[in-house]
Order: C-alpha cells, then structure tokens, then sequence
C-alpha cells in the first residue's frame, strides 16, 4: 500500500484514520457493512467541472445526492459538469469509485455537505477495494461545508 497516493496523502494529514480492505461489493448497504459504518458513513467523493481546467471534489454522504441548484448557488455558477471517466482520472490521478482528495494529482477545493460534520466517514482509497476512515477529514482538507444535498430519491421497481 505505500506506493497508494491516497494513504500516503491522508497520513500526511497528520489525522487519525484507518485503512479498511475489502473485496468487491454491490451496493452502498454492503460497502457500510464491510467497512464497519453506518450507510450515511459511506461519503462518495464526486468530481465535478466548472470549466476546462476547474474542477472541485464535493463529498456526499450515502444515501444522498447532490443539489445541484443548492451546489451551483453555493459556487455562485450557472452551470457545471461531471466529467467522464477519463477527464476525472486526469484531473485526480484516481479512477472512478477510488476517487478522494487525499493524495490526489490536483488539490482541488473540497465542498463536503453539512452532514457529515462530526463523523467518522469512510472515504474511496485510491483504489477498488479500499477505503479511508477518519473523523478530522474535512478539517485537514480544508473543506466548505454546506447543505449541498438532497435524500437519494426510492429505488423504482420498473
């Protein structure tokens, strides 16, 4: 694992946090219990795109889902973007479901929603299979945190 940009990022935080591996999982219940946390613990770490060359990690809690009008009002934006695949491993240096700003290519800012304030999350770890777990996390990251999300709509049956 030392050769993992995220966990070298993150122990150069100089908080506490812990390494959790684990294999594959299918959905957001399975990864909670596997890393031993609640479903809201969960934090997915999104990459979104203001402009060409602007980008901006917004951590979101399981079971959540971006606003994107609260997140445009909260950037002072009319518009953003979530780029593909490619664009967000350029502009972190981690493949999708891996992404965290610890330890990536670009300090992006960090904008983290108000309710994972005060909590033990469990971050992507740079790779599949591993995750961070910290409670200091958006204090070392120098995170905005605002109400920038709604509950994930019900699952349809359809």
């Amino acid at each position: 694992m030392s050769d993992n940009p995220a966990i070298a990022g993150v122990a150069a935080s100089g908080i506490a946090y812990r390494v959790v591996e684990h294999g594959p999982v299918r959905s957001l219940a399975e990864a909670a219990a596997v890393r031993g946390v609640e479903v809201a613990d969960v934090v997915k770490t999104i990459v979104v795109r203001l402009a060409d060359d602007d980008f901006r990690f917004v951590l979101v809690p399981g079971g959540r889902v971006i606003s994107w009008p609260k997140l445009r009002g909260l950037l002072g934006v009319a518009r953003m973007s979530m780029p593909d695949a490619a664009t967000a491993k350029a502009a972190t240096g981690f493949e999708r479901g891996t992404i965290t700003p610890f330890g990536a290519t670009t300090a992006w800012p960090v904008i983290a929603d108000e309710r994972i304030r005060g909590r033990e999350i469990s971050l992507g770890g740079g790779r599949h299979g591993v995750a961070l777990a910290a409670d200091a996390a958006i204090g070392a990251l120098g995170a905005t945190v605002a109400d920038i999300s709604d509950p994930e709509p019900p699952a349809s049956n359809g």
